[in-house]
């Protein structure tokens, strides 16, 4: 199926280095999987127009994580068939050779597969789906979907998004000897939907060090959630719990064992993509052709307090194009502007540092919009503030914060990645806010650190001028 770039209209907003398809609608990452050295992404896709509906399998692959080729359509509606109204999320796994994804269709919820005799490229359903298909009793009967597969030993496993009706959300887990015939175990967790949500969905359990990581993302709460913890074989108990990101726009993230031993990380590194959803009235979304786009991929590892740590992967950096430097307190960036920036600013906030400081980016010359990503010492939190991103009223406007105390002595550093729309920081490898924004002024351009009282606490400010991972970008 081919994709219609010319129904793309906003090319002011849309992101430069961040996955997305040539124009319409995108939402969760899906079967994340590498294969003979590819890495393969797959999403939720509608391929008619810049809204939700039926649900297609995009594809891409990429030899280096962040340099995409667009692929044909993997999975797409089959009339009558157990996924006819929509081919929901799910996984992609490596069965003795033979590729296979295992995902949700709709109306009613159920689970199929199908699997490639061509290295991914085309798909063929599997004449017996749906392989599970109804939920057990006692779960939710209408709230059942988002597959995640792995192996113990001669053995497949499956954890299934759900509820338990007046409890909250759930995943359930099955085992397989075969991928197509499922056998209940039980409930792997069950959560209280007071703190962790009524439904989960799109689930990921995976090792990681010496623990097991649940992620899930609940409904209502609309943000992706990690709980860290023990796991039986039957039964996962989370002692640890997080968010992956409070920038108020990253959901629905799938993650990949990469098996490619890089740098220190010589058992491999766990990858992450996440959804950001748009940040505009689905008016102006039509009128713009697109809507949703991948975060960059981002490594997760397990830190000594058993919380997740987070970095983006090292292979952004071939993106890096010109660069720029600034050291020392009160250093002012006056010669470089721009929309699609990496940068890198050190902070040593010091115990008498009174009021907010941080970078401002994409500013007017007058100030009229602007974006902060603020640090606060009396509260301790790191903030987006996006109420003055954007003079349309069709853009949310708002602020994004997240606790991030700092030890005595411990400077800041904020890793900002600004692709047009997108504004994805990292802080001190911990924490992640991801916001959208759009300004409406084409000056808005400037970027610098500031600070509510005297000069910003900088030492070094590093900027680069990032590249497109297209070919013929305009």
């Amino acid at each position: 199926m081919s994709i219609r770039e010319s129904a793309v209209t906003d090319q002011r907003h849309r992101p430069q280095y961040h996955f997305l398809p040539p124009a319409h609608w995108m939402n969760d990452p899906n079967g994340l999987i590498q294969w003979k050295g590819q890495y393969h992404l797959f999403y939720q896709y509608h391929p008619y127009a810049a809204t939700s509906g039926p649900k297609y399998w995009g594809h891409a692959v990429s030899s280096n994580l962040v340099h995409w080729q667009h692929l044909p359509v993997a999975l797409a509606p089959t009339p009558a068939g157990a996924d006819k109204d929509g081919c929901w999320s799910g996984c992609a796994v490596d069965n003795d050779g033979i590729p296979t994804l295992i995902y949700t269709g709709v109306h009613p919820q159920v689970q199929c597969v199908a699997t490639s005799v061509d290295d991914l490229l085309t798909w063929t359903k599997y004449p017996g789906n749906p392989v599970i298909a109804a939920p057990p009793q006692g779960m939710s009967q209408e709230d059942f979907r988002d597959p995640c597969v792995w192996k113990e030993g001669d053995t497949w496993k499956m954890v299934v998004g759900s509820s338990v009706p007046g409890v909250g959300g759930a995943v359930l887990l099955y085992r397989s000897r075969d991928l197509l015939h499922w056998e209940y175990v039980g409930p792997l967790c069950v959560g209280d939907k007071a703190q962790t949500g009524e439904i989960w969905e799109c689930p990921n359990f995976f090792p990681l060090g010496d623990r097991y990581v649940l992620i899930i993302s609940p409904i209502p709460f609309g943000r992706a959630i990690y709980l860290v913890g023990d796991y039986d074989g039957t039964k996962f108990v989370p002692t640890v719990q997080g968010e992956l990101d409070q920038g108020g726009c990253f959901y629905a993230p799938q993650v990949m064992l990469d098996d490619t031993r890089v740098m220190r990380w010589s058992r491999g590194r766990c990858i992450m993509f996440g959804w950001l959803w748009e940040g505009r009235s689905e008016q102006a979304q039509l009128d713009a052709g697109w809507a949703g786009v991948m975060s960059l991929p981002r490594m997760l590892y397990l830190r000594a307090d058993g919380s997740l740590g987070v970095e983006p992967v090292f292979e952004v950096h071939a993106l890096r194009g010109k660069h720029h430097r600034w050291v020392g307190v009160g250093a002012e960036p006056r010669t470089v502007q721009g929309d699609c920036l990496e940068i890198i600013a050190q902070f040593e906030p010091g115990a008498s540092s009174a009021g907010a400081f941080g970078l401002k980016v994409r500013c007017s010359p007058d100030g009229e919009e602007q974006t902060a990503i603020a640090y606060d010492r009396r509260t301790a939190e790191l903030s987006i503030d996006y109420t003055r991103a954007s003079r349309s009223m069709a853009a949310r406007h708002g602020v994004c914060a997240t606790p991030l105390p700092l030890a005595p002595g411990e400077s800041l550093q904020l890793h900002v990645f600004l692709d047009r729309s997108v504004v994805e920081v990292y802080a001190n490898s911990r924490i992640c806010l991801t916001s959208r924004i759009y300004p409406e002024r084409a000056d808005s351009l400037g970027f610098g650190p500031f600070a509510e009282r005297g000069d910003a606490p900088v030492v070094v400010l590093d900027a680069w001028e990032m590249k497109p991972i297209w070919k013929d970008t305009p």
